[in-house]
């Protein structure tokens, strides 16, 4: 059914600049090109943030391979026949077809947001961190969700370096030197192998700290790490880190860290100043405030053409989505529920491909298709030259499942600019040595301008 706005002007609303979100309004961009061109249909992408990151880079971004820029996509650059709104929205009335948006502007005003009238809906607002009520993780955790947290967590670990170096007192040069991550799938393996290459490195630069002085230490709930590369590849990469003299603890939860002290549940204590927090994620909270239909896990029930279940011109794929998987068996028995895609890259790129076809189809009163993708398979990285492969039934491991995990996302992070500079900085990386270089303050930018206008303040409280 071909939806019209008042105005005669189409308004597609995509919530979200992430993978599913900026891919599909580029995927409008190609389909509707015409039509944007007359004036007759308008994207509109609402995100928090001016930019796309390419979360796959973030641990080579953290240890420094990868400039933070270049793990970016600017929205307005590759979403130039779209209107970019930097926002978040914070309701949405669909019998009303209007979402409620607060904008960076909106703060400076009394009404404090906006309304945006649409006639076809795409929600693709990604997810964010899954926390639990550990005692202690709010005051002492750190996420590894964003770039932001990325290079925070690098001028982090290079800083207890610092502080390890210049300190006599061993209890705070073992806790500088301990550093927990929680969760052992792609964010929280990728991020602890390539900061402990990074860290091990920088430590030839250190008279009194050695790679022995550290420890590494990776908890998962679970009996294995990296469930998509599977059970074979998974106890590979555990051997692999416990060679680099890396603490895996499997089946083993945290339980608490209060007073910076992470307390596992088999009864170990360690005190540190580094938690990293990786431990899964969840839809993101505005999906809870549309009153559209929700699974037991808070994702939104879509059917295979990425509809949202029930409900006319609102759409929905990737983290916030969940879609069955048509090429998956059916269920062993009759009361089991179907399989859906795993929510992760693979499937958000190749969905926000086919959604976008689906709504420019149902905006202009055509036919659409469903979704169908055989999971090909996942690769991850071990740290520099180090890395798993589970690929189309085949298995690899070091060298070759690195270099096919770089292959593979410098093949598909978005746009020809992003590939060329990547491209370049690996290549500069493997002529010259890393950098080592903390810039914590960046976080703080006035924190010397306050000091130096006598206000007293101190860049650990501002």
């Amino acid at each position: 059914m071909k939806a019209v706005a008042a105005n005669d002007v189409a308004r597609i609303l995509v919530v979200g600049g992430g993978y599913v979100g900026m891919y599909t309004a580029l995927g409008l961009q190609r389909n509707l090109k015409r039509e944007l061109r007359q004036g007759t249909v308008e994207v509109v992408v609402v995100d928090p943030e001016p930019y796309m990151t390419y979360q796959p880079f973030l641990p080579e971004a953290a240890a420094g391979s990868i400039s933070p820029r270049h793990v970016v996509v600017p929205l307005r650059r590759v979403l130039p026949q779209c209107k970019v709104v930097i926002g978040e929205v914070t309701a949405i009335d669909h019998d009303e077809r209007k979402a409620t948006v607060k904008t960076l502007a909106a703060e400076e005003l009394e009404d404090g947001a906006l309304t945006m009238a649409y006639d076809e809906l795409v929600l693709a607002p990604g997810s964010v961190s899954r926390t639990l009520p550990v005692p202690g993780l709010a005051d002492f955790g750190i996420g590894f969700k964003t770039v932001e947290e990325a290079i925070g967590l690098r001028n982090h670990v290079l800083e207890q370096l610092d502080i390890a170096s210049s300190t006599r007192d061993p209890a705070v040069r073992d806790a500088a030197l301990t550093f927990v991550f929680v969760g052992g799938g792609y964010a929280g393996v990728e991020a602890l192998a390539e900061l402990e290459d990074m860290a091990r490195y920088a430590s030839r630069y250190y008279h009194n700290v050695k790679p022995d002085d550290m420890k590494w230490i990776l908890v998962e709930a679970t009996g294995r790490i990296l469930p998509e590369v599977g059970p074979d590849m998974g106890r590979y990469a555990v051997r692999e880190l416990r060679g680099r003299n890396i603490d895996v603890r499997l089946d083993t939860r945290l339980d608490s860290c209060e007073d910076r002290v992470a307390q596992l549940s088999d009864g170990a204590r360690f005190p540190t100043r580094t938690l990293v927090w990786t431990a899964g994620v969840k839809p993101s909270p505005i999906l809870a405030a549309t009153q559209l239909p929700l699974n037991d896990r808070g994702r939104l029930k879509c059917t295979a053409a990425l509809q949202v279940e029930g409900v006319e011109h609102t759409w929905s794929a990737g983290d916030a989505a969940a879609v069955p998987d048509l090429t998956a068996e059916p269920p062993a028995k009759p009361d089991e529920p179907p399989a859906q895609c795993a929510p992760n890259a693979q499937h958000a790129l190749r969905q926000a491909k086919v959604l976008a076809e689906n709504v420019a189809a149902a905006v202009r009163g055509g036919p659409i298709k469903n979704y169908e993708h055989k999971y090909a398979g996942s690769v991850a990285s071990l740290g520099l030259h180090k890395g798993v492969a589970h690929v189309y039934g085949r298995k690899l491991k070091g060298y070759p499942a690195w270099l096919m995990h770089r292959a593979y996302h410098l093949s598909r992070v978005p746009t020809f600019n992003r590939k060329a500079r990547v491209l370049a900085e690996w290549t500069l990386a493997s002529l010259f040595k890393r950098e080592i270089v903390s810039l914590g303050s960046l976080e703080n930018p006035r924190a010397e301008f306050e000091l130096a206008a006598g206000t007293g303040r101190h860049n650990e409280a501002s």
